[in-house]
């Protein structure tokens, strides 16, 4: 009899929500701000630099294709610095600072991280090197049908080997 109050309780708390409709996420177009709107080219620049950034709270995703609100803010951020004229490496160097290199989608090919753009190539040339000895090895092996040296004659049958066989044709 104490659970009604606590169930009628949640549910008028968590009820009112049920009935709103969820909210969807739409494209959004390019916002502006109340200044100046971007001319076509620098937008285009601002979705390019936009594409290179990760969003930080979606995975693998670039701040151009999230739909989330962070990621907006982030874009907001990315026009404001093409306004005051900032270049690609300083919108980077900006976003890199605040987030780390997590920030790029693409990893600078430098430090460790030259292992991810050096070793699949790496581990495909070992594999093809591999298979390359491989088939040489089998291709110098010269088979009896082409005038190699004879096969060897079967070993004679084993003492132990012999018995056990006449044991199961008694």
């Amino acid at each position: 009899m104490t659970l009604a109050p606590l169930l009628a309780a949640i549910l008028a708390v968590t009820g009112s929500g049920l009935a709103e409709p969820p909210v969807i996420a739409e494209p959004l177009a390019p916002q502006r701000l109340a200044g100046e709107p971007l001319d076509p080219a620098r937008e285009a620049r601002v979705q390019a630099l936009a594409k290179v950034l990760r969003c930080p709270v979606c995975q693998g995703l670039s701040i151009a294709d999230s739909p989330s609100s962070m990621a907006r803010a982030q874009l907001e951020k990315v026009r404001e610095l093409v306004r005051e004229g900032k270049t690609d490496q300083e919108i980077f160097a900006y976003f890199e600072a605040r987030y780390g290199e997590f920030a790029l989608l693409e990893p600078k090919a430098q430090g460790i991280n030259l292992l991810a753009w050096v070793g699949p190539m790496a581990l495909l040339l070992f594999g093809f090197f591999v298979i390359l000895s491989q088939v040489r090895r089998r291709g110098s092996a010269v088979s009896p049908a082409q005038g190699g040296p004879p096969a060897a004659a079967p070993p004679a049958e084993d003492e132990y080997l012999r018995q056990v066989r006449s044991e199961i044709e008694r």
